[in-house]
């Protein structure tokens, strides 16, 4: 949802930018623009000092330039930390006992969650992601079933074997985890 959501933006702004700049540019050139553009001449603004000046003196004028782009800046940064979470957790931290702990590879985690939740009966196929803390991981599996499991065992024996495994194994109180079952579409065969 997120990857959708950054490129239709990015790919809006990029337009308006494009348009703009390019108009901006061409009328600079001296090439002929449409008669609404704002400005038709080398020597010509886009604002003129009037245009500028004309809401100073207006007592709500100054409170909303700056609540607007405060707004601004504070969707822009969101946007960028957006851009800087990661999706997948690379790591997860391992109380060793001694105090120090130790670092395991998160993708490391997700397969044997996947290996071990695709070798139940019924599982077609299985995909884990780890996401959260490090300190404090969260698994989501993606578990294709056959025509013929029992979605109750298969989570059943995802929940007491593949997630309470990984979770001794890393030594963390709790690894909560999101299971969701999808069924195998079989093409159709001719029979003879």
């Amino acid at each position: 949802m997120i990857k959708t959501v950054n490129r239709v933006l990015l790919g809006l702004a990029g337009l308006i930018l494009v348009v703009v700049g390019g108009a901006v540019l061409a009328t600079g050139l001296g090439v002929s623009v449409p008669s609404w553009w704002p400005f038709d001449g080398k020597d010509d603004v886009l604002l003129s000092k009037a245009d500028r000046t004309r809401w100073r003196d207006e007592g709500w004028w100054w409170p909303t330039v700056i609540a607007v782009l405060a707004v601004l800046v504070v969707l822009a940064l969101w946007w960028l930390l957006a851009q800087l979470r990661r999706g997948r957790l690379a790591e997860v931290l391992v109380d060793s006992g001694d105090g120090e702990g130790a670092l395991l590879r998160g993708k490391a985690l997700e397969g044997v969650l996947g290996d071990e939740a695709e070798a139940l009966d019924g599982v077609s196929d299985a995909k884990a992601t780890l996401t959260g803390r490090r300190t404090a991981p969260r698994a989501r599996l993606r578990l294709l079933m056959e025509p013929h499991a029992t979605p109750g065992l298969v989570l059943r024996g995802v929940s007491e074997g593949a997630v309470a495994h990984a979770r001794t194994s890393a030594g963390l109180e709790e690894l909560p985890a999101e299971v969701r079952m999808k069924a195998v579409k079989h093409r159709a065969e001719r029979v003879n």
